[in-house]
C-alpha cells in the first residue's frame, strides 16, 4: 500500500509488544521503530521481527527515523512526559490508557492537543470490537439504558504482578464502555468500594455510576479467578432498557477445548502475526492511520478531552473508595 503511515511504538512490554507485531503486518502502516529502555526486551522482539530497527533512547530514535507518529505503550507515569516530547516534535501519538496518574499529570498535554498539528488518540480495543459497536448501534436504535452492569476479573497472581488497583488496571476499561453507552453524558453521583487482599493492596473494587437522566451502572473488578479459569478471566457486559435487554460477552471467545484440563485458546480477540494482524487491535491501529492521515476523527471515547473526563471519573470514585 503506497503511502503507508511510518510509526514507531514506545515501550515492548506486553501491549507494547502487541502494537509492533500488529503495526509489522498492517498495509496501512509501516512500523519504523521501537524503542524500550530494556535491551533484553528489544532483543526479544528482534527474535520475532528480525529486521526491526531499535533503540534503548527515544531521543536518538526520533532523530534517526522520520516517524509522523508514535505509540505510547509505556508504564503509566511516562505516559504524559513521553507524548509532550512527541507532540512538540509535530507527530501524532496513540497513548494506552489510562492517559495519566493524575488529572493534573493529564492537563500538562492540554496546550500541545489545542495547538499543535499532532493528533491524539486513546488506545481502548475494545471501541473497536464489532460487537461493541454493533451494540452502540442497538442502544441508539432502542432506546436509552436504564441500567448496565460491567464485570471484569483477571486472574488473582497478577495482582501480585502488577501492584495496581483493580479500579486503574482493570475497571477503566469498562469506565470508556460506559463513556460510549452514554453518549459522553456526565454522572451525578460517584460511589466505590474496595476490598483489601492479604499481602497488601486491594483484589476487588465495586462501583456505581447514577446519571441526571436516571441511568444506572454498576462495575465489578478483580484479581479473584483461580487458575482453572481462562488465563485472561472473563469480561461481562448487560444492559437493560425499556423493553428490551441485551448481553455481551467479549472475553474469552466462545471457543472451549477439553482435554486433560479445559482451555480458552481464543481470549481477547488480539491477533498479532506480522504476516496477518487481524481484531480488536489491529481494527483500533488501522483507524489511527486514518487519524493521521486526516481521513477520520478520533472517535467518541479515544479524544484526549474524553481521556480528561475519565480521569476525573477515576479520581472521584477513588475518593469515594
Amino acid at each position: 500500500m503506497q503511502n503507508r503511515v511510518r510509526i514507531g511504538v514506545i515501550g515492548v512490554g506486553n501491549f507494547g509488544r502487541l502494537h509492533a507485531l500488529t503495526l509489522a503486518g498492517l498495509a496501512e502502516a509501516e512500523l519504523v521503530a521501537v524503542v524500550d529502555h530494556r535491551q533484553a526486551a528489544l532483543d526479544a522482539l528482534r527474535r520475532e521481527l528480525p529486521e526491526i530497527r531499535c533503540w534503548t533512547n527515544f531521543e536518538e530514535a526520533s532523530q534517526e527515523v522520520d516517524a509522523e507518529a508514535w505509540v505510547v505503550a509505556t508504564n503509566t507515569a511516562s505516559h504524559v512526559p513521553v507524548a509532550e516530547r512527541i507532540l512538540s516534535a509535530g507527530a501524532s501519538v496513540l497513548i494506552e490508557k489510562p492517559l495519566a496518574e493524575s488529572m493534573k499529570a493529564a492537563q500538562r498535554l492540554e496546550p500541545l492537543v489545542s495547538s499543535g498539528p499532532g493528533q491524539v488518540m486513546l488506545g481502548h480495543i475494545l471501541l473497536f470490537a464489532p460487537e461493541f459497536r454493533q451494540l452502540l448501534q442497538e442502544v441508539g436504535r432502542r432506546g436509552p439504558l436504564i441500567y448496565f452492569d460491567c464485570v471484569r476479573h483477571r486472574p488473582h497472581i497478577l495482582a501480585g504482578r502488577y501492584q495496581e488497583h483493580p479500579l486503574r488496571l482493570l475497571m477503566v476499561h469498562d469506565l470508556y464502555l460506559a463513556f460510549a453507552l452514554m453518549n459522553g453524558e456526565e454522572p451525578v453521583r460517584f460511589l466505590a468500594r474496595s476490598h483489601a487482599r492479604a499481602g497488601g493492596g486491594f483484589d476487588l473494587v465495586r462501583a456505581e455510576l447514577e446519571w441526571a437522566s436516571g441511568s444506572l451502572g454498576s462495575f465489578t473488578a478483580s484479581f479473584l479467578t483461580p487458575p482453572g479459569m481462562p488465563p485472561d478471566g472473563f469480561d461481562r457486559l448487560e444492559l437493560f432498557g425499556q423493553g428490551w435487554a441485551a448481553q455481551l460477552r467479549l472475553n474469552p471467545q466462545p471457543l472451549e477445548i477439553w482435554s486433560e484440563r479445559a482451555e480458552w485458546p481464543l481470549a481477547l480477540d488480539i491477533y498479532a502475526e506480522p504476516t496477518a494482524p487481524s481484531g480488536w487491535l489491529a481494527e483500533e491501529l488501522r483507524f489511527f492511520c486514518r487519524v493521521v492521515r486526516g481521513q477520520a476523527e478520533v472517535p467518541l471515547g479515544a479524544r484526549y478531552a474524553d481521556a480528561l473526563r475519565i480521569q476525573s471519573w477515576l479520581e472521584q470514585l477513588e475518593a469515594s473508595a
